[in-house]
């Protein structure tokens, strides 16, 4: 699970996400910030399953969509950072188990 090929792999897929990020900085209508949409909409979702303290004022911002708190950028990017984690773990398993070698 931690063998150092899963973690290049988990480094080169944080480096991408990271360009990404970058590239949606610079040009905020490019097709990147539709990758970007995930991370922040899973705490609005998390927020509508019933998991307090991820939105200001819980919930209740009036007509438009309420901030995420720190709790809420937290549980974001560790939600995330756990899914490119096993993302990378599976990457790295099935190249280890190829059966062609």
């Amino acid at each position: 699970m931690l063998k150092p090929r899963t973690l290049k792999c988990l480094a080169l897929m944080l480096v991408g996400f990271g360009l990404l990020l970058l590239l949606a900085g610079i040009f905020p209508d490019s097709p990147a910030g539709i990758v970007l949409v995930g991370p922040i909409l899973s705490v609005y979702v998390l927020h509508k399953l019933g998991v307090p303290g991820l939105l200001e004022h819980d919930g209740f911002c009036g007509w438009g969509w309420c901030s995420p708190t720190l709790l809420g950028w937290l549980v974001a990017a560790a939600l995330w950072l756990a899914v490119a984690w096993l993302l990378a773990w599976c990457i790295q398993s099935l190249i280890d188990h190829d059966p062609k070698r």
